[in-house]
């Protein structure tokens, strides 16, 4: 029991993201000019995880307007908390924050505020594109008289956090057939991932039926070491919205659905 609750911990917790657990963005010059954004500072997604027929918590991400010097952007704020079921074997209280450009919407910098269970550390990575570096410092808290970790990796001029991936793609053109290639960096390594669009289909949400992209990020071999797949049903609109993020794993699937979108005043 305990080995497959590991499984499923590890599993859950990369919805921590979004907790969200897969990173699907592309280099903005490989899709020409930029589009106006389907997203604007206010708007707060709320989602159900489920694991097979146990609700596994909740995630909320909701778009903020900041200020970096003088120069505006856009941070997201991305929660998870585990309950239920789930909660009473491995609690679950995340915080990511994700700052980026809200005009190329490449990543510049992500928070992590990480507990879970009996882990509790706090993680940051900037992205600077000029110098071209993913510069990674982390801090164990139960541990804090230990020095931090630090490490610096080579990163092209626009890559994007596990936060920013979404929104990112949602504003790209999704045709079924057009796969996407994306550059995606958590403070190691950047992958170059590709997005397989796969299908429209009609899904039914708590906010009724709905017209659907299904999306494949190929990600297992690289990004995650556990085997398994990774389906986003995004809306068939100009909003994208990620509809239903599916991780299919061994010990059963994991699946975050979008339950309500609301606009809160920024």
């Amino acid at each position: 029991m305990n080995v497959q609750f590991n499984r499923v911990r590890s599993s859950l917790l990369k919805f921590g993201g979004l907790a969200l657990s897969f990173s699907v963005l592309a280099n903005p010059s490989l899709f020409g000019q930029i589009k106006p954004a389907p997203f604007q500072p206010g708007e707060r997604l709320t989602y159900d995880v489920s694991w097979s027929v146990f609700q596994a918590g909740t995630v909320s991400a909701t778009v903020q307007r900041t200020l970096q010097g003088t120069k505006e952007k856009y941070a997201v704020v991305t929660t998870a908390h585990s309950q239920g079921f789930v909660s009473l074997l491995f609690n679950v209280d995340n915080e990511f924050r994700s700052i980026f450009d809200p005009k190329t919407l490449c990543s510049e910098k992500i928070s992590k505020k990480i507990n879970e269970g009996r882990r509790h550390k706090q993680t940051e990575i900037v992205f600077d594109a000029q110098r071209k570096l993913a510069i990674l410092d982390e801090r164990d808290l139960t541990a804090p008289h230990d020095p931090p970790k630090h490490a610096e990796n080579d990163i092209p001029s626009c890559v994007e956090d596990v936060v920013a991936a979404f929104y990112y793609l949602r504003n790209q053109d999704m045709q079924v057939g057009k796969p996407l290639q994306v550059a995606v960096n958590d403070g190691s390594r950047t992958y170059d991932v590709t997005l397989d669009v796969q299908a429209q289909e009609t899904i039914q949400t708590p906010m009724g039926q709905r017209a659907a992209i299904r999306v494949e990020p190929k990600v297992f071999s690289g990004l995650f070491k556990r085997k398994g797949r990774t389906l986003i049903w995004f809306s068939n609109d100009e909003e994208h919205l990620p509809l239903r993020i599916r991780f299919i794993v061994a010990v059963g699937p994991i699946t975050a659905t979008l339950k309500s979108v609301t606009h809160i005043k920024d």
